[in-house]
Protein backbone atom coordinates (compact mmCIF):
# COMPACT_ATOMS: atom_id res chain seq x y z
CA UNK A 1 0.00 0.00 0.00
CA UNK A 2 2.79 2.46 0.52
CA UNK A 3 4.72 1.74 -2.41
CA UNK A 4 1.20 2.33 -4.35
CA UNK A 5 0.67 5.45 -2.16
CA UNK A 6 4.44 6.63 -3.38
CA UNK A 7 4.19 6.26 -7.03
CA UNK A 8 0.68 8.22 -6.97
CA UNK A 9 2.67 11.03 -4.86
CA UNK A 10 5.72 10.78 -7.57
CA UNK A 11 3.15 10.77 -10.48
CA UNK A 12 2.62 14.75 -10.54
CA UNK A 13 6.28 15.46 -9.42
CA UNK A 14 7.90 13.57 -12.59
CA UNK A 15 5.68 14.74 -15.10
CA UNK A 16 6.00 18.20 -13.37
CA UNK A 17 9.91 17.96 -13.58
CA UNK A 18 9.47 16.55 -17.68
CA UNK A 19 7.57 19.54 -18.28
CA UNK A 20 10.12 21.80 -16.63
CA UNK A 21 12.30 20.72 -18.50
CA UNK A 22 11.04 20.65 -21.72
CA UNK A 23 10.55 24.39 -20.73
CA UNK A 24 14.00 25.08 -20.16
CA UNK A 25 14.84 23.20 -23.42
CA UNK A 26 12.81 25.48 -25.83
CA UNK A 27 13.68 28.80 -23.62
CA UNK A 28 17.50 28.23 -24.07
CA UNK A 29 17.87 27.01 -27.31
CA UNK A 30 20.21 24.24 -26.63
CA UNK A 31 17.90 21.29 -28.59
CA UNK A 32 16.68 22.43 -31.77
CA UNK A 33 14.43 20.51 -34.87
CA UNK A 34 15.04 16.40 -34.29
CA UNK A 35 17.16 16.54 -30.99
CA UNK A 36 14.58 18.81 -29.26
CA UNK A 37 11.88 16.27 -30.66
CA UNK A 38 14.14 13.34 -29.33
CA UNK A 39 14.19 14.97 -26.24
CA UNK A 40 10.54 15.48 -25.97
CA UNK A 41 10.36 11.73 -26.29
CA UNK A 42 12.95 11.05 -23.95
CA UNK A 43 11.05 12.87 -21.29
CA UNK A 44 7.68 11.63 -21.87
CA UNK A 45 9.20 7.64 -21.81
CA UNK A 46 10.75 8.60 -18.69
CA UNK A 47 7.49 9.87 -16.82
CA UNK A 48 5.81 6.80 -18.30
CA UNK A 49 8.19 4.62 -16.13
CA UNK A 50 6.57 6.16 -13.46
CA UNK A 51 3.09 5.73 -14.55
CA UNK A 52 3.98 1.97 -15.74
CA UNK A 53 5.51 1.81 -11.76
CA UNK A 54 2.17 2.99 -10.11
CA UNK A 55 0.09 0.36 -12.30
CA UNK A 56 2.18 -2.36 -11.09
CA UNK A 57 1.65 -1.05 -8.02
CA UNK A 58 -1.68 -0.95 -8.09
CA UNK A 59 -2.39 -4.31 -9.73
CA UNK A 60 -0.23 -5.87 -6.44
CA UNK A 61 -2.28 -3.97 -4.11
CA UNK A 62 -5.61 -5.44 -6.03
CA UNK A 63 -3.92 -8.64 -6.25
CA UNK A 64 -3.09 -9.05 -2.19
CA UNK A 65 -6.75 -7.81 -1.89
CA UNK A 66 -8.29 -10.57 -3.47
CA UNK A 67 -6.09 -12.71 -1.76
CA UNK A 68 -7.24 -11.96 1.51
CA UNK A 69 -10.64 -11.80 0.14
CA UNK A 70 -10.19 -15.54 -0.98
CA UNK A 71 -8.17 -16.44 2.47
CA UNK A 72 -10.96 -15.78 4.38
CA UNK A 73 -13.70 -17.35 3.07
CA UNK A 74 -12.17 -20.20 3.87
Amino acid sequence: MVTLAFSLITLPVEFDASNRAMAYLDESGFARGAEQAGAKDALWWAAMTYVAAALAALVSVVFLVLKFLAASRD
